[in-house]
């Protein structure tokens, strides 16, 4: 990551392209009557200068910064108060919220850093927000047509038409505000292919589940990694997982019952085991797992499956946890303790969980955790999803009490070095932790 340099001509070079720096630069003025005619096509609100990235949110957040008081007309006293009037337009208009710029900062983490409490709230709320959103859209179904194949192709072609008579549209008025009708500067406006390009590091692998579940998987060093050496867990996770067990079973009682979904290093059922459980569940869909769980190096093979108290009381489930829950469900089984951690999978399937089967497997008085690993590679994003995940727990039927724990950053600060070397994802950035203890309503 570069050196932080906020000034305007750092952050709007003379080659910005015209149509970008104009709204640039009235949103690094607080010029709220001037920036409002240019956000009337969809994207403006968004558009990045080719080289650093900056966006209107930046560069209206930027301004504040203590380095360039003085460039402003705004009195020291109310340049937050002006910003936060600009910040709220450009979020009405359709802003992102989690943009990144050549430094990997989002707007919200400028705010962070320059410590505007105000403007950091409004990219947290507009975050919240817009995953919200994004997650009512990922549940909605299109309606199948009974007309066959010819309507779906004329409504595609009607479609195609709408969006190019709005981008037609979007061209002319940028050509009447700037008076140069200069199309290829129009373009990186109107344009969803923007110039920018996050710089690298920024955005994390795209790991997903089916992926994950046939790549090899290596235990060594205190570390599980896959093929492509993203870290899947690792031993600094320890004593997450230690105040994980104390939050879910506060005081440790023996003779309880307990589900673990997500086997990994066995670091967190190995803690479940020493509370002496009457049952104890372990759902584990990984094949490289299942093997380790079987090998003599495990403490939860058969031997450990046959010393339970009743048969079928110990038992490790292997399969995708999709398929294993639901019949454990059917089956009537109820536990005191749930806990959640998968590797490979959004938060779609977190929230499918704790929504269509948490309240049918947990006991009226009994907790459910989880790795609370969500937007975790920078604050802003660890911000939005612990509100985002309150409202759906809320939904779900449950409350939720967030523990914070303190993590220590010593081998966890750089990426490739201390426990991350050797590993491809640095995963976790944060020097807090939010535990999440999670019971029915009611």
């Amino acid at each position: 990551m570069s050196e932080n340099n906020d000034s305007i001509d750092a952050r709007i070079p003379a080659s910005c392209p015209a149509p970008v720096s104009q709204i640039l630069y009235h949103a690094w003025h607080h010029d709220i009557a001037g920036i409002k005619p240019l956000l009337n096509v969809p994207g403006r609100a968004s558009v990045q200068e080719p080289k650093t990235g900056e966006t209107p949110l930046h560069a209206a957040i930027r301004a504040c910064a203590p380095a360039n008081q003085g460039a402003l007309s705004d009195d020291a006293d109310n340049v937050e108060e002006h910003a936060k009037t600009v910040v709220h337009e450009l979020f009405m208009s359709g802003a992102i919220w989690n943009d990144v710029d050549n430094n990997g900062e989002t707007p919200g983490c400028v705010a962070a850093r320059l410590g505007l409490k105000d403007l950091y709230t409004l990219c947290v709320e507009a975050g919240v927000r817009a995953e919200l959103l994004f997650g009512l859209l990922d549940g909605y179904e299109e309606l199948e047509s009974d007309d066959g194949d010819e309507e779906e192709e004329e409504e595609e072609e009607e479609e195609e038409k709408v969006e190019d008579d709005a981008q037609e549209e979007g061209k002319k008025d940028v050509e009447n505000i700037n008076g140069d009708g200069v199309e290829e500067d129009i373009e990186v406006i109107v344009d969803s292919d923007r110039a920018f390009v996050p710089p690298k590091g920024t955005v994390g692998p795209n790991v997903n589940s089916a992926d994950y579940l046939r790549s090899n998987l290596t235990y060594s060093d205190g570390k599980l990694v896959d093929s492509a050496q993203n870290g899947v867990m690792m031993a600094w996770e320890t004593s997450i997982m230690r105040a994980s067990v104390d939050a879910l079973l506060p005081d440790l009682p023996a003779g309880r019952k307990i589900l673990n979904i997500g086997f990994g290093m066995g670091i967190v059922d190995g803690m479940f085991a020493e509370t002496r459980p009457a049952k104890h569940h372990i759902v584990e869909a990984h094949p490289a797992v299942l093997g380790h769980i079987s090998s003599s190096e495990s403490k939860f093979g058969k031997e450990w499956e046959t010393s339970g108290p009743a048969e079928g009381a110990f038992k490790v489930h292997g399969g995708k946890w999709q398929e294993v829950v639901p019949k454990l469900l059917e089956q009537g089984e109820t536990y005191d303790a749930i806990y959640f951690d998968t590797f490979g999978e959004d938060y779609g399937q977190l929230r499918m969980f704790f929504t269509e089967y948490v309240p049918g497997l947990l006991e009226e008085q009994g907790r459910f955790g989880f790795f609370n690993g969500l937007g975790a590679d920078r604050k802003i994003c660890y911000d939005v999803y612990t509100q985002v995940v309150e409202m759906h727990l809320s939904d779900a039927g449950m409350d939720v009490e967030w523990q914070e724990l303190d993590v220590d950053m010593k081998d966890l600060g750089k990426e490739g070095e201390g426990e991350w070397q050797g590993v491809k994802r640095r995963y976790w950035t944060l020097d807090k932790y939010r535990l999440p203890t999670c019971t029915l309503m009611g």
